[in-house]
């Protein structure tokens, strides 16, 4: 069984030191979040390249430079390392800190594919470290209301959803050597942008079984699709619409779950608080306004996911996300893509080790590699 901490951390109560792998743009995120966090300490930044790496430890007040986790070491102890580099980097990057013996931090996708995540957890069974996903959309006081609400039974039966990512990003975002690659980013919009947003739809709504979707590419040259749209089947009944795209100018990312008493509604972009969300009652429920509106205000994001990471080092236990938490969604993600690709609903679990979308979310088909075609 896994730690979230380190022998040599369960000594003592902290602050833990943190290691930052990556220095690009999403690693700023990471910077400021832990930063203000008192349980937590940077102490390192980690890149192949020491100009970057030392303009980020300048900015974020980081003592120490280093081009790896084994340089980064020497100069003094690490606790907790955080993956901010290209997907492709994440699993290779999180085994070495596991066989190092540090626990993890990875930026989404935590993986490329579900064999990656299944080698993952065949190394934090050997590791005294342990790994979390980041999926900050989980942690807010709104989130954690809706739950209670919902286990509760005030809220009645989930019935339906919709769960939009409609972001724009154009051309020349994927005219960045890295991007739109299957081999380096594990796919398109399905995996790189809408997977928070449907991570929080699962997290709300529990386990899916099944899934039928279409995806395409339509404005973009990239190999990768860049609208995916999708059916899925609750174990519970619930029924909701999934859309994945990032040719939509108007920017939004929306969540609805209709209830058999109330429809929860969220509207944002990049994070949300309090005011981003709505609570319409059914007819006789209009006393869920005043339990929904309890004046508590932690918003989403990457603050809100380390001060639990900051908790959870501290009292020895696993933190959230874990590998084995962030299995459902990295699941709907590769059933997508076999639905699409496959033209026929998916069952989860039916992507088994035996499945070409197991080790790969195209399947190794490459079906949307050609030219986008124009008028």
């Amino acid at each position: 069984m896994t730690s979230i901490i380190s022998t040599d951390s369960a000594r003592r109560p902290g602050p833990f030191n943190v290691a930052i792998v990556g220095t690009g743009g999403i690693a700023n995120a990471h910077a400021a979040a832990i930063s203000g966090q008192p349980g937590l300490a940077l102490v390192a930044a980690i890149d192949i390249n020491p100009g970057q790496a030392s303009q980020f430890a300048e900015k974020w007040g980081i003592p120490h430079i280093a081009a790896s986790m084994g340089q980064a070491l020497e100069a003094g102890r690490v606790d907790l390392v955080v993956i901010c580099t290209p997907p492709s980097s994440h699993m290779p990057l999180a085994l070495e800190a596991l066989a190092l013996d540090l626990n993890v931090v990875v930026e989404k996708p935590p993986a490329m594919s579900l064999a990656q995540i299944h080698e993952l957890q065949a190394a934090e069974d050997l590791s005294t470290g342990s790994v979390s996903c980041i999926f900050q959309h989980r942690f807010s006081s709104a989130v954690k209301r809706l739950a209670t609400l919902r286990e509760s039974g005030a809220l009645g039966r989930p019935l339906v959803g919709v769960c939009n990512t409609l972001w724009f990003r154009n051309q020349a975002y994927f005219d960045v050597p890295w991007r739109g690659l299957w081999d380096v980013e594990g796919g398109g919009p399905t995996m790189g942008h809408g997977i928070h947003q449907f991570d929080l739809l699962l997290h709300l709504w529990g386990p899916w079984s099944q899934v039928s979707a279409f995806a395409s590419k339509l404005a973009r040259k990239t190999d990768t699709e860049d609208v995916s749209a999708a059916v899925v089947q609750f174990e519970s009944g619930a029924l909701a619409t999934v859309i994945n795209s990032v040719i939509s100018p108007r920017e939004t990312s929306v969540i609805r779950l209709d209830f058999e008493n109330a429809t929860l509604e969220l509207e944002h972009l990049y994070g949300y608080g309090e005011k981003n969300w709505k609570l319409t009652p059914a007819p006789g429920h209009e006393h869920l306004l005043a339990l929904w509106d309890d004046g508590e205000n932690q918003p989403s994001g990457h603050g809100a996911q380390y001060a639990v990471i900051a908790e959870s080092l501290s009292s020895g236990t696993l933190a959230p996300v874990s590998l084995r938490e962030a299995l459902p969604t990295m699941e709907l993600a590769a059933a997508i893509y076999a639905s699409s690709i496959g033209g026929r609903t998916i069952a989860r679990g039916e992507i088994d080790n035996q499945n070409p979308f197991f080790g790969r979310m195209d399947g190794r088909l490459d079906p949307w590699k050609q030219e986008v075609k124009t008028a």
